[in-house]
């Protein structure tokens, strides 16, 4: 099918980056949050984004003012649920995402796509609660959506291949790489590196290295351009928790459980760099200081 119009649910980090490269790619737009000043926050965070693109040289400034009337903002699921395609990108929690696509129901056209940027949970247990599992899939993006190249696709198991060659083409449009993954908790992505972060948090938890040692032995002795603990921090340690607790519960090996001192630091709030502190503090006007 011809995919013109993509919705996109939720206008957080994720959202507000997907539905920059949407409407850079010349797709119409409809970004909805059930906050006003998230939407108004996306819209200011995706016109600086694309300055930066303008001052590299990457798109004009005709094309970031293109871009950005192709974006219409909407507190109304009723508004999305028409689109072509919809790509739900709340938190990740399964209650909120069967909330979403139960408010959409009512609203969708008879081709509409339905998919999730969810990076952990079931595409086949989503697609159940919905009334066109054959037209749902895993739509997952990396972050930072406008610079990283990789979207993996998520199968359910009753997916149709018509829904997976759309999705496909969309990838295709927007310059990315579409890497195809198995309906399996964590799918490609985060089955392998969530381990090695929730590893790295034991390591600090046993006291085998602080946070500078654990992130510079990482970052020059295996050239990772980020530590794993700043990456945590940059991912988020509530999400983090969240994708070792579908691990850990999706395949019932203990190797998935999730560091206590990582479970600790959520509890306290400390959820890296959207909350001010995590495994470094970003509070200071200085670079950041590790908090053990």
């Amino acid at each position: 099918m011809d995919i013109r119009t993509v919705g996109v649910v939720g206008a957080g980090q994720m959202g507000n980056g997907i539905a920059h490269v949407l409407a850079l790619a010349g797709y119409d737009v409809r970004l909805n949050d059930v906050d006003a000043g998230a939407l108004t926050r996306a819209l200011d965070q995706i016109g600086r984004n694309i300055d930066r693109q303008v001052a590299r040289g990457k798109v004009t400034p005709d094309d970031k003012a293109a871009a950005l009337a192709r974006i219409r903002t909407t507190r109304d699921l009723a508004e999305v649920g028409p689109c072509d395609l919809i790509i739900e990108a709340a938190t990740e929690r399964e209650d909120i995402k069967n909330r979403i696509f139960e408010g959409l129901a009512p609203h969708l056209a008879p081709h509409t796509i339905l998919t999730s940027n969810t990076s952990s949970i079931s595409i086949t247990r989503l697609a159940s609660r919905t009334d066109r599992p054959e037209r749902f899939m895993g739509f997952h993006f990396m972050n930072p959506v406008p610079v990283m190249q990789l979207v993996e696709l998520i199968r359910g198991i009753a997916t149709d291949e018509a829904t997976y060659a759309a999705c496909l083409s969309v990838v295709e449009r927007l310059g990315k790489t579409a890497a195809s993954a198995e309906d399996f908790p964590a799918f490609i992505v985060n089955r392998i590196l969530m381990p090695m972060i929730n590893e790295a948090v034991y390591t600090l938890y046993e006291g085998v290295g602080n946070v500078r040692s654990i992130d510079m032995a990482m970052k020059l002795g295996t050239n990772h351009p980020m530590g794993p603990l700043e990456l945590a921090d940059f991912i988020g340690l509530d999400t983090c928790l969240a994708i070792m607790n579908v691990l850990h519960d999706g395949l019932a090996d203990t190797k998935y459980r999730p560091c206590p001192l990582l479970v600790k630091y959520v509890e306290a709030g400390w959820l890296g760099r959207k909350s001010g502190r995590g495994f470094y503090d970003y509070r200071g006007d200085g670079d950041p200081v590790p908090t053990r």
